[in-house]
């Protein structure tokens, strides 16, 4: 039936009296390829119906329809592989937000090479690694900016990417990719042997906030996952128009621009700019008639310190963040401002969306919502018991029973580090929470951010909270410094907002809110105010960074 949603066909699902989702189950996922199953459905379905509603830089508007979308992907699909490309080879994107990723992402769906997106921020050490690493042999990439140029460093050292593609530019060595897709075929048919259910589809690595990033390696059933992502967190609907802040080189991107999208039937909304200036982007709501929206916690601070009164936010229903913990005072002034809830979520590379505020919850702020079906979380210690209400312990994820739909693979061809974090059916996921009584999770931070300090244990997040409340902070974070007797004390450190000025008194005024705000041995006894935090690529804060410099610093020598 024409009118049924693509997505019943490979998931049931039950809401409970609230309208919230209860019980997921997905099906037929062993022939499942996105490309063909959702992207091809759809142009055969609705052909003229927006798939993405694409902006570049200059603000030139280009509409792209489903049908567009399976015409163009399987051009890069034959593209692909009139120049050798086969299935199974690697193939990087670094295509930042260029509509060709979506071409190319979904062409290596169809013919089976393994699409790795990357950052276009890489330098010349990164690609090395990552071309290393992944064994990649084909690489698209924009001509903005240096990115090539250091693709090309890195090419000259490890000789492995012997394909190269370019876009939006072009540069002497590099293949015209828009050319080449323009006189392919727009025609590429499924196959008895297309790729489909366990095989591998996509490479991610990791965000590297605590070590060298990782490969997290997704079969052909990922994209499934993200139903939840989209139709019960995003509330995306057929109707609408989804906008999700986030570069095509990180997980975001997959979470927020294409796959539960689509499986929702829901336009993308995409805006092709170089660097975020939230006085640029709050007109575009009204504008283009963004419905639903998500960001990182960052984002939304830059929002809230613009003056929200001087934008029209009334087209949008439905907000939510994820990426970092959200602190509450960001909700409260983007609620004040807008009317809107912001519904948090959590989740990681290696996964889709496991934690969150779902439609029909009632939102707590600051608070990442509940465990959602289909996957089998729990909170527990350093023994692997489950802990009580109140008491922070890991969040992990039980597989004895089965993987949920989304769960990554492992990380590719680092069986060691699979094991680390996998084993004994319990998936680790590194961050650590609590639970209240009515099992809303309460994120506390990473398993190494905890701040131990004269027999007492901080949760980094709940400080930066408070600290965050105060006007005149844009950003902070927390981290442990050594002491001598205490162990650990700790240490804030701040970026201020414009026109604020440094100084011992704002330290002290610091010191003394978040004394006043929680219990006193929480409170920062040092305060540093930074013009910028360390930050991985996929622009988040580097708390090991800040960690490292602070132990050459400080060693053992504190005496506050």
């Amino acid at each position: 039936m024409k009118n049924r949603p693509i997505y019943e066909k490979f998931a049931d699902y039950t809401l409970d009296e609230n309208g919230v989702l209860k019980d997921i189950n997905f099906k037929n996922t062993d022939d499942f390829n996105f490309a063909f199953d959702v992207v091809d459905a759809l142009a055969e379905k609705e052909p003229d119906k927006t798939a993405m509603v694409y902006i570049s830089e200059s603000k030139e508007r280009r509409d792209i329809t489903f049908r567009e979308m399976s015409e163009y992907s399987s051009r890069a699909a034959n593209y692909f592989e009139s120049l050798g490309i086969r299935r199974g080879d690697r193939v990087m994107l670094v295509l930042k937000r260029h509509y060709q990723f979506w071409f190319a992402l979904l062409g290596l769906t169809k013919m089976g090479a393994v699409a790795i997106p990357a950052t276009n921020l890489l330098v010349k050490h990164d690609f090395e690694y990552r071309f290393n690493s992944a064994m990649v042999r084909a690489i698209v990439c924009t001509g903005d900016g240096d990115v090539a140029r250091q693709a090309e460093l890195a090419m000259e050292e490890c000789g492995r990417v012997d394909i190269r593609m370019m876009t939006h530019g072009s540069r002497s060595g590099w293949l015209d990719f828009d050319a080449g897709l323009e006189a392919a075929s727009p025609s590429y048919p499924r196959r008895a042997d297309s790729p489909k259910g366990d095989d591998l589809m996509l490479m991610m690595f990791t965000s590297g906030t605590t070590k060298y990033p990782r490969i997290a390696a997704h079969s052909n059933k990922y994209p499934l996952g993200h139903l939840v992502t989209a139709k019960f967190w995003h509330n995306c609907k057929p109707d609408g128009l989804h906008f999700t802040i986030s570069d095509t080189g990180w997980g975001k991107a997959l979470w927020g621009k294409i796959y539960g999208q689509w499986l929702c039937e829901t336009a993308i909304f995409v805006y092709d700019f170089d660097r975020f200036k939230a006085a640029e982007i709050l007109p575009m709501f009204k504008k283009y008639g963004i419905t639903t929206f998500c960001a990182p916690p960052t984002m939304y601070r830059f929002f809230i310190k613009e003056d929200l009164s001087k934008f029209d936010l009334s087209g949008l229903k439905y907000c939510n963040t994820a990426g970092e913990a959200l602190n509450p005072e960001v909700y409260i002034q983007w609620k004040k401002a807008t009317g809107l809830d912001i519904m948090e979520g959590f989740g990681q590379t290696e996964t889709t969306l496991s934690v969150g505020t779902l439609v029909g919850m009632t939102p707590r702020p600051g608070s990442m919502g509940k465990p959602v079906p289909g996957y089998d979380v729990g909170i527990v210690d350093s023994d692997g018991n489950p802990c009580p209400v109140g008491e922070t312990g890991e969040i992990v994820i039980y597989t004895g029973k089965s993987v949920p739909c989304g769960l990554f693979m492992g990380y590719y061809l680092d069986e060691d580090s699979t094991r680390n974090v996998w084993s004994g059916g319990v998936y680790h996921t590194g961050d650590t929470a609590y639970a209240d009584a009515d099992g809303y999770y309460w994120y506390v931070g990473r398993t190494d951010d905890i701040i131990k300090s004269s027999g007492y244990r901080i949760g980094p997040f709940e400080v930066e909270s408070i600290i965050m409340e105060l006007p005149y902070v844009l950003e902070c974070a927390v981290t442990p410094v050594p002491h001598p007797i205490r162990g650990q004390i700790v240490k804030a450190t701040i970026v201020l907002v414009n026109g604020r000025e440094p100084s011992e008194e704002l330290a002290r005024e610091v010191q003394a809110y978040v004394k006043r705000s929680t219990a006193p041995y929480k409170y920062p006894r040092l305060v540093e105010f930074v013009d910028e935090m360390p930050k991985t690529i996929s622009g988040k804060i580097r708390r090991a960074e800040i960690r490292r410099l602070d132990a050459e610093k400080y060693g053992n020598n504190n005496q506050k």
